[in-house]
């Protein structure tokens, strides 16, 4: 794997990048990170996902001690290092820190902070042309009172579970109801489905992530003049859906043609999903710092 990796100010390559057995990251999951992708070499939306990052910090109490201007250099640094022409996947994680074995914070004083940079892998042309197929799986989202899923965690058990089940299934991915039997979100994004030419996708209290590109896309639809919002949807939902489609960081507006064996639509991708997915390609050479 080609990578460059900044680790608390020392920059070396995917092999020499190392952090400490102690690091309360990897030995409980105490950690938060943000993923990024460049348009012409430039983060997207970087603020959006810095702001995301403190929020998620403050639900564990995790220190932030870099700025936001701080954070950017590191990462620019790293790019710059990494080098190359492709655009790049970024990978910002900030973990509670080396300490003893215990859960008390106090035993981790000084934050681990880590930047991955890669080539990015652009999804399948196809994906977008001709859709993909999701499997709504077994695996429920963690309830908000056991594992809040707005704070965008280093521990992603709950996520990478859903996923294998959908890989089993032989889809692209996972989507996951929660407690009360609704959809929420997807193992790696979040969900829409369009009716009647109206978006929606499950409200934040439903319990899922607030995606950066799930609020962008929001925005975008609104400049298109296409009525979007919450909606609490369940899987009966899928079978009236003329459209449906995920949104995220590396998959920007990707549109679902079936749901396990269950046709969304005419089952090719739809004119919503079709001009929400342009116009964020549009927006993104505009929305880089």
């Amino acid at each position: 794997m080609r990578a460059t990796v900044f680790v608390n100010g020392m920059i070396r390559d995917a092999a020499a990048a190392v952090i400490p057995v102690f690091d309360h990251g990897f030995l409980y999951g105490e950690g938060i990170y943000e993923t990024l992708r460049t348009y012409g070499r430039a983060p997207f939306l970087f603020a959006r996902h810095m702001r995301r990052l403190r929020r998620s910090a403050s639900l564990m109490a995790l220190d932030v001690p870099f700025s936001d201007d701080e954070l950017l250099a590191h990462t620019r640094t790293t790019l710059e290092a990494h080098g190359g022409a492709a655009e790049a996947y970024i990978r910002i994680l900030l973990t509670r820190g080396v300490g003893e074995l215990t859960y008390n914070p106090n035993a981790t004083p000084v934050p681990s902070l880590v930047i991955i940079v890669k080539d990015f892998p652009a999804p399948a042309e196809r994906t977008f042309t001709e859709g993909i197929r999701v499997s709504l799986v077994k695996i429920r989202r963690n309830h908000p009172a056991a594992l809040n899923p707005a704070i965008k965690s280093n521990n992603l058990l709950n996520n990478a579970l859903a996923m294998q089940e959908a890989l089993r299934h032989g889809a692209e991915e996972a989507l996951m109801q929660n407690q009360a039997g609704e959809l929420v979100e997807c193992s790696q994004s979040n969900f829409f489905i369009v009716r009647g030419g109206r978006a929606m996708t499950p409200p934040l209290d439903a319990g899922l992530l607030p995606g950066i590109t799930r609020e962008f896309v929001l925005e975008l639809a609104a400049e298109l003049g296409v009525p979007a919002g919450d909606a609490r949807l369940t899987p009966a939902d899928l079978a009236t859906a003329d459209e449906a489609f995920i949104t995220g960081t590396t998959r920007e507006v990707t549109p679902v043609v079936r749901v396990d064996d269950q046709m969304i639509g005419a089952g090719t991708p739809g004119p919503v999903s079709l001009q929400l997915l342009d116009l964020l390609r549009k927006r993104s050479r505009q929305e880089i710092v």
